[in-house]
């Protein structure tokens, strides 16, 4: 059976729509708790699959949070040996980080269901379901492209949303794994960052009730589309 990792540092931020992808596809999904024990980075290395998931910290914040610098380490070891794996949002910044590139605080922050732009690239890639479909945003960290990597998708305020190297790693600013009826989680969960931005939850629950299922949908068909290549 194939093997799938899965570094979480949120409960809720959990990999929603992607694990009934891999189950229907025969991997056996197992969950790591960042920060709660040390990691194995044998077995980051070697797991068929690792997916790096969101959480409200930034990679800069190592003296507050020493865990992230291990998890960029092992993150850089997994690189090196060019095996499948997905940064989602703070994922995707430790992908940036593990390859030397620089994440910062962008000039704003990103919450909600809104469009990105798609590069020549990006309208070629597996993204491309997202031409005509919003993506769930919920970041304020941006980051430089990492390199060897190519731009696929970005917004006025964050110049690059998604990028891939080769068919094997794929990092996304946004998420597109999260099904609308779990945004109820996410509410509670970042309740306070809400509030110091003054995003009202029920701004979020009414753009989700309109977007929400186009997200899911395109989301399902780019991670379909994305695993066919990475595992081709």
């Amino acid at each position: 059976m194939a093997t799938c990792l899965a570094l979480r540092h949120v409960a809720f931020e959990d990999a929603g729509i992607l694990a009934d992808i891999l189950a229907a596809r025969g991997f056996e999904l197992r969950y790591v708790e960042a920060g709660l024990a040390p990691l194995d980075r044998n077995a980051v290395t070697s797991v068929d699959l690792l997916v790096v998931l969101g959480g409200p910290i930034g990679v800069y914040e190592t003296d507050e949070y020493p865990f992230v610098a291990d998890e960029i380490a092992a993150l850089r070891a997994r690189l090196d040996v060019g095996r499948p794996t997905l940064g989602i949002c703070l994922g995707a910044q430790m992908i940036a980080a593990a390859l030397g590139a620089r994440v910062a605080p962008g000039p704003a922050k990103e919450i909600g269901y809104a469009p990105i732009d798609l590069t020549d690239e990006g309208r070629r890639s597996v993204l491309a379901p997202f031409a005509n479909a919003d993506v769930l945003h919920w970041h304020g960290d941006n980051l430089d492209l990492p390199p060897g990597a190519t731009r696929l998708a970005s917004t006025a305020v964050c110049p690059t949303q998604a990028f891939s190297i080769g068919a094997h790693v794929l990092g996304l600013q946004f998420h597109i794994e999260t099904p609308p009826q779990k945004l109820e989680s996410w509410l509670i969960g970042h309740a306070v960052e809400l509030s110091k931005v003054g995003i009202a939850p029920s701004a979020l629950r009414a753009q989700a009730a309109r977007s929400g299922a186009a997200t899911a949908a395109a989301g399902r068909r780019a991670l379909e589309a994305w695993l066919d290549g990475a595992f081709s």
